[in-house]
């Protein structure tokens, strides 16, 4: 019973270590999926600006904002920290952001159909992935990071 054990033990910790390696692949991608989702909707926003704003003056309901500041506001933050994201720079301030874009963006709305509920899940996982673990081996900060070690 104990070398099964040991073996189902130690076939786990080979499944770990080489899922481990794929964990820099992983974020990259989380980083890219996330903030093309987002770059295009801040390009949504601003290829109509009156229909952007009109959706933030009578659809959404961001609290504690006016609608021209939370149109303003959010549309610039799906602009910049997708950017960001995309070259793993700034990485936490960027998935943090964008992390609260995906919250206001769920509270806003009165009735939001459950498909799309779960994207709004999906991406606030990924982003909270990145937040936490960093944005990986694939990054500005990463690199920016080594060299001011060694510096």
């Amino acid at each position: 019973m104990k070398t099964l054990a040991y073996g189902l033990y130690g076939l786990n910790d080979s499944v770990q270590r080489m899922v481990r390696n794929l964990l820099p692949a992983a974020l990259l991608l989380g980083r890219l999926y996330v903030a093309w989702v987002f770059f295009k909707a801040g390009l949504t926003k601003i290829d109509d600006w009156g229909t952007t704003l009109f959706l933030f003056e009578e659809e959404y309901s961001v609290p504690l904002l006016h609608p021209e500041v939370a149109a303003f506001l959010a549309t610039f933050g799906e602009l910049v920290f997708p950017v960001l994201l995309v070259f793993g720079l700034f990485s936490l301030v960027s998935s943090a952001g964008l992390f609260v874009i995906n919250i206001v963006a769920v509270i806003s709305l009165e009735v939001i159909a459950p498909a799309a509920e779960l994207y709004h899940i999906v991406w606030g996982l990924i982003l909270m992935a990145v937040a936490m673990c960093g944005p990986g081996l694939f990054s500005l900060d990463k690199m920016i990071s080594a060299r001011l070690r060694r510096a």
